[in-house]
């Protein structure tokens, strides 16, 4: 397994979620990350992406309420979700930025109730 995304859960609207993703070593150096989500019924999107250097870019629909961060010594990229609203639900993975099939893992599972 070379990525494991963790930290889904069950939530009410309004509330917040912080996601983890931890990749095998070296997997992320030097690429830029992203977090990307599917509901169901709809295409994977990309929502929040994060560069080596710190960068960050949020699609229009979680900006002002996502946060992406990452720590490059560990291999690791966070996802702090606020404000989480039922439209969020969905599955959360997180690749690199083009995504890479070969590192897709199973995701984790947001949750958003009204």
């Amino acid at each position: 397994v070379r990525v494991v995304e963790s930290g889904g859960g069950l939530v009410q609207a309004g509330g917040s979620l912080r996601l983890s993703c931890a990749a095998a070593k070296n997997i992320f150096a030097g690429n830029t990350v992203g977090w990307y989500r599917q509901a169901t019924g709809k295409q994977r999107e990309l929502v929040a992406r994060i560069s080596r250097g710190g960068d960050a870019y949020y699609e229009d629909s979680v900006k002002g309420r996502f946060t992406i961060s990452r720590d490059n010594a560990n291999n690791t990229v966070y996802l702090q979700m606020n404000m989480l609203k039922p439209e969020d639900t969905a599955v959360y993975y997180c690749n690199i930025v083009p995504p890479n099939r070969a590192l897709w893992g199973k995701g984790t599972l947001v949750t958003c109730s009204s």
